[in-house]
C-alpha cells in the first residue's frame, strides 16, 4: 500500500480523525511567521492547521499524498470563508520550486534516508529569515496510545535533528509529554519534539 492509499482510508470518513482544532505548538509560534510572506504546510492532511493560519489572514499553501485528505481541507477552507492552495504529492516527490517564509507540520512520519532528503528540502524551501516549525512523535512515544505509529524507524529521537540543517539556526530542539487533543486520532498523553529552525 503506498502512502496515498493510506492516508485515503484514514480520512475517508466524515468526521476529521484528527479534529478541526489546530496544532497546539504551531498556533503558538504563529507570530515567527510574516502575512506578506506565504506559508507551506506539509502532510497536511484534512487542513486544521492551513485552515487556521489561513483564518488569521496568512496566504498558504499545503501538500499531502492524500487526494480524500485535501478534498476535505478544501470543503472546510470553504466553510471557513479562505483559500488555501493544494497539491496532491507524496513527500518522496517534493521538489521546492519557490521558497516560503514559513514551513510547518505536525507528525510527520518519515523514515531514513526519505526523512533526511525532505529535511533537506525544508531548509532548501525557506527564504532567508523563514522559520520552519514541526512537533513529531519521539521514539518515547512507544509507550502511551494516544496516537502515532508503533514503528520506531517513523519516529524521532532529539539526534534525529542534529547535523541535518547546515544554513539554520536551531531555537528549538526539545522532548517534551504534552496532552493531545486531536480528534479521535490523538487523544490523551503523548512524547513529542517540538522543533523551530530559522534560516540565516
Amino acid at each position: 500500500m503506498n502512502q496515498q492509499e493510506f492516508w485515503n482510508q484514514k480520512f475517508d470518513k466524515k468526521d476529521f480523525l484528527y479534529g478541526k482544532k489546530p496544532n497546539e505548538f504551531l498556533v503558538s509560534c504563529i507570530n515567527n511567521f510574516s502575512k506578506k510572506e506565504k506559508i507551506l504546510f506539509l502532510g497536511e492532511g484534512e487542513g486544521r492547521n492551513a485552515v487556521y493560519f489561513a483564518t488569521k489572514g496568512y496566504e498558504v499553501s499545503a501538500l499531502d499524498a492524500s487526494d480524500v485528505g485535501l478534498s476535505k481541507l478544501q470543503e472546510f477552507a470553504k466553510e471557513k470563508g479562505v483559500e488555501v492552495q493544494t497539491s496532491c504529492l507524496d513527500l518522496e516527490h517534493w521538489e521546492v520550486k519557490k521558497k516560503f517564509g514559513g514551513i510547518l507540520a505536525s507528525f510527520l512520519h518519515l523514515e531514513s534516508p526519505l526523512r533526511e532528503q525532505v529535511f533537506a528540502q525544508i531548509e532548501e524551501g525557506l527564504k532567508s529569515g523563514g522559520f520552519f516549525v514541526g512537533e513529531f512523535f519521539s521514539k518515547k512515544q512507544l509507550n502511551y496510545s494516544s496516537g502515532g505509529p508503533k514503528d520506531t524507524n517513523l519516529l524521532y529521537g532529539v539526534d534525529s535533528f542534529r547535523g541535518l540543517f547546515k544554513s539554520s539556526i536551531i531555537h528549538k530542539l526539545l522532548e517534551e509529554e504534552v496532552e493531545l487533543d486531536e480528534g479521535k486520532g490523538h487523544q490523551g498523553k503523548a512524547s513529542v519534539i517540538r522543533l523551530i529552525i530559522q534560516k540565516l
